[in-house]
């Protein structure tokens, strides 16, 4: 049980629930949602707080501005879902698909992402501090001007994400992709780059990394770029 899993007073199961049965379920209590059906359902604005959803379908489904904060994700399958300006402050989130999601303008304070799938998400102008991510894919994710500062990024895959202007200072990247991302005016003093795939490290925005550390292989890719052969 997660530690935001709060032993819920009250358990739905394997059901189709839209909005009024939703708001039917109310009270200060949270509620443990498992294998329920919430395709397509505007949840826009509800408060949710510490509600925890095991093995949801939410496929494009509606929570802009809803209170999720303290909520549990496990298993849930989500593609498309809009939590634009959510407050998912504290949420954790595991083993969950939610590509192609909009979490824009969202609280994800706090909020920790492991093992999910979130390629293609727009997380732009996301209220971030201390949010985390592992084992996640975030191919093609928006998430410009995003802070990794001083985190460990454990397999994260950015490759084709939008990452421009991300602040990467002191981050420690381990088996990460970073392959055709784009990292225009990203900050890297002090990160160490080494466990990660840069994609062939170019002349070009060679600058990008300024400051960060980086492997006798990535070196040499870049002396390569020069015509010179490393043996």
């Amino acid at each position: 049980m997660s530690e935001h899993e709060t032993s819920p007073a009250t358990v739905i199961a394997d059901r189709s629930l839209d909005r009024a049965a939703i708001e039917a379920l109310g009270g200060a209590q949270p509620i443990l949602l498992r294998r329920c059906d919430l395709d397509e359902a505007d949840l826009s604005g509800l408060s949710l707080s510490s509600w925890v959803f095991d093995t949801c379908s939410l496929k494009r489904s509606k929570l802009v501005g809803a209170k999720l904060d303290e909520t549990c994700w496990t298993g849930c399958r989500g593609a498309f879902a809009d939590f634009t300006g959510a407050n998912l402050t504290e949420a954790a989130i595991d083993a969950s698909d939610f590509n192609n999601g909009s979490f824009r303008g969202a609280t994800l304070t706090g909020a920790a992402f492991k093992r999910c799938k979130l390629t293609g998400a727009n997380l732009r102008e996301t209220k971030s501090l201390n949010a985390t991510f592992e084992e996640t894919l975030l191919g093609s994710a928006q998430m410009p001007g995003f802070s990794f500062r001083k985190a460990r990024l454990r397999k994260l895959d950015f490759e084709l994400a939008d990452l421009s202007k991300c602040d990467f200072r002191d981050a420690v990247f381990e088996d990460c992709i970073l392959r055709d991302a784009s990292l225009v005016d990203c900050r890297f003093e002090g990160a160490d780059l080494r466990g990660a795939d840069l994609g062939g490290i170019r002349l070009l925005n060679a600058k990008q990394f300024k400051g960060a550390t980086i492997s006798r292989a990535q070196a040499g890719q870049l002396l390569e770029e020069l015509g010179l052969k490393v043996r």
